[in-house]
């Protein structure tokens, strides 16, 4: 018998992705497009997309390989926070504080806390900015790879996870650390989305949502459908629903829509245009333009 085989040397199961291949998009509205360029674009410094969405009444934002959609109507806040990659802090920094003078008057902030930027919107929502970190995102240099949602206290946590690994088919569990426990579901090789308990009142949920991308599309939603949890079937790739649920129960646990796409939807594994945010016109050097996303 091969030594090698008898004694493997690799923990193969870190390699495991679950059923949810990809966390598309985090959609707010917005209720000034303005506003939103000066805080999405000038001072995160990501990027618009050219193709899709690039009027007033809508507008879609790259980040790395997810989208912020951004639609014009009454803001909408998130309940939690979005966390980003962004390779240079101190860039940011800088660009945050030239896009205050946009911003005055609105919800708009930033500071440095440890490691992290931590900044809100125009209009109250979170959002934390990592630098690269090899050993915690991989190669991600630009993108979104958690979403973290506040739950009340008292929420069942392990039922949460439980949700996500037996309804969708994802890989999902409990991590313990010094700020409490959490559920995570993993959304891809670099992404997730977190389910945090908090002590602070949560307001009431806004219809804010994100979109996923499912291999096994129909299984999921046989049991979403036999649980009476689809609210919306969009079109042949794309249904969506709303309620978390205890698996046993059915009791909700937490609301956020999910956008649920199938892998043969026409805009799945779509390439994003990401731009070197600190290239202007007077430090431009051509084939520096393009922002690369990505270590390797």
């Amino acid at each position: 018998m091969n030594d090698m085989a008898a004694s493997p040397r690799f923990d193969r199961t870190v390699e495991d992705l679950g059923n949810i291949v990809e966390l598309g998009h985090v959609n707010v509205t917005v209720p000034d497009q303005a506003k939103a360029t000066a805080y999405y674009l000038m001072g995160l410094g990501l990027t618009r997309d050219p193709y899709l969405m690039a009027g007033l009444e809508n507008m879609w934002v790259n980040v790395g390989r997810g989208q912020f959609h951004l639609p014009t109507r009454a803001p909408q806040v998130v309940r939690g926070t979005t966390a980003l990659v962004l390779p240079d802090l101190e860039a940011l920094l800088q660009r945050l504080h030239y896009a205050k003078k946009f911003l005055e008057g609105t919800q708009y902030s930033y500071r440095e806390a440890g490691d992290v930027v931590e900044t809100t919107c125009p209009w109250g929502n979170r959002i934390r900015v990592h630098a690269p970190d090899p050993a915690r995102f991989g190669p991600m240099r630009v993108g979104m790879p958690y979403v973290e949602f506040d739950v009340g206290a008292g929420t069942d946590l392990a039922a949460i996870a439980r949700f996500y690994k037996e309804i969708l088919g994802g890989s999902a569990g409990i991590k313990k650390k010094k700020k409490g426990p959490y559920a995570w579901a993993s959304c891809s090789g670099e992404c997730k989305v977190v389910y945090r308990e908090t002590s602070a009142e949560l307001p009431e949920y806004d219809g804010h949502h994100i979109q996923i991308t499912l291999a096994d599309f129909s299984g999921p939603h046989k049991k979403l459908v036999e649980r009476g949890l689809i609210t919306e079937e969009s079109d042949q790739h794309q249904y969506r629903f709303v309620d978390i649920v205890d698996v046993d129960t059915n009791k909700p646990l937490a609301r956020i829509e999910h956008e649920t796409r199938s892998m043969r939807h026409p805009m799945f594994n779509r390439v994003y245009v990401n731009r070197n945010p600190d290239m202007n016109n007077r430090n431009f050097v051509p084939g520096y333009e393009v922002g690369l996303f990505a270590l390797n």
